[in-house]
């Protein structure tokens, strides 16, 4: 680790990290005592640091911006590279993230870790999180304090974030809907939606706008509800199989948030027919089923636009450029055969 702190300062890596200068010299020296968890920290910090130097970045002011995502590891990972990718197009303004990643974190947890990052001289916080009341608190807070506070992929109307970026949930819903209703054709049976967790409200909303438009529009389809996989294999496997034992018929899923590899296999674990398979995310997963016509189509978005919109508020709540109207990402259908190359 030292080897590879020679290119940085004790200054930056201490900022990058959002730890003391003292911290940093104990720990990339070996001396005195600290915690296991604050060498990792600070073996991240300089990660994100050599991401900041291949990306080219201008030397401009330098906004600490801390990364917040209560999200599956393979969602996080795409965020994180977008947003590696958007930071040399920030010029002459230096956005340097720091991410905190989890796939499993509660409330109380959630809304310390936002608090604290008042105290680390955070200058933006990008959020997706859950819906509770104690993280609205926390961005609340946050905000009074001047530091400003923008949600990705799911919201928090309730609390006094500068902005949203994300596609229209709602919209998004109501896709999946038409699209299962036009391939499943006019033979009354349940559709299952998968939902990670229904603390989130974008997932929320998008169970809310594919139901009304079944309701609507094809009355002849029953919502078959599927929660709390939390968007990972093992509690998402579990859950599929007992539905899929519970309901012989079904034949058809929505999965509005991730774990989609644990509801094709749990299917094959049964020998059941997955007829129309519909998600959200052009992750590495999703690529690989849709190549594999596991999927019949990804709702998807342009991701590296989003992280762009958020950078851009976080610098106008700076007052240092004009960011404009936040607009919902643009929907996107993917089936295997409009499969854009990996970059």
């Amino acid at each position: 680790m030292l080897s590879r702190a020679k290119r940085f300062s004790i200054k930056q890596i201490a900022t990058q990290a959002g730890v003391s200068k003292a911290t940093v010299d104990r720990v990339l020296h070996q001396r005195g005592s600290f915690h296991q968890q604050t060498s990792r920290r600070i073996e991240q910090a300089l990660g994100e640091l050599e991401a900041q130097e291949k990306n080219g970045l201008a030397m401009g002011r330098t906004f600490y911006v801390d990364v917040i995502l209560h999200t599956p590891e393979r969602f996080s990972k795409a965020v994180k590279e977008a947003m590696t990718a958007q930071l040399g197009s920030m010029a002459p303004f230096r956005i340097s993230p720091r991410f905190h990643l989890f796939e499993e974190i509660d409330p109380q947890a959630m809304h310390d870790l936002i608090r604290r990052c008042a105290e680390k001289g955070s200058q933006g916080v990008v959020l997706k999180a859950a819906d509770e009341p104690p993280i609205n608190l926390a961005v609340n807070r946050l905000v009074a304090a001047g530091i400003p506070v923008v949600t990705l992929a799911t919201d928090l109307p309730q609390s006094n974030r500068i902005a949203y970026v994300g596609m229209d949930n709602r919209n998004a819903g109501q896709t999946a809907a038409y699209l299962l209703s036009r391939w499943l054709g006019a033979a009354a049976q349940e559709v299952a939606v998968v939902i990670s967790s229904e603390r989130f409200r974008g997932e929320e909303e998008r169970e809310m706008g594919f139901r009304m438009w079944l309701r609507g529009r094809a009355p002849h389809l029953r919502v078959l509800d599927i929660s709390e996989g939390l968007g990972v294999y093992g509690p998402t496997f579990a859950r599929m199989t007992q539905a899929l034992e519970q309901h012989p018929g079904l034949k058809a899923v929505y999965s509005v948030g991730g774990g989609n590899r644990a509801i094709v296999d749990a299917f094959a674990a049964l020998g059941r027919p997955l007829e129309v398979f519909v998600g959200h995310d052009l992750d590495e997963e999703n690529r690989q089923l849709l190549a594999e016509e596991k999927m019949a189509a990804v709702i998807d978005h342009n991701l590296q636009v989003d992280v762009r919109q958020v950078f851009l508020h976080i610098l106008q709540f700076h007052r240092v450029c004009q960011a404009g109207p936040v607009m919902p990402s643009q929907v996107q259908i993917v089936t295997p055969f409009n499969l854009p190359q990996a970059h």
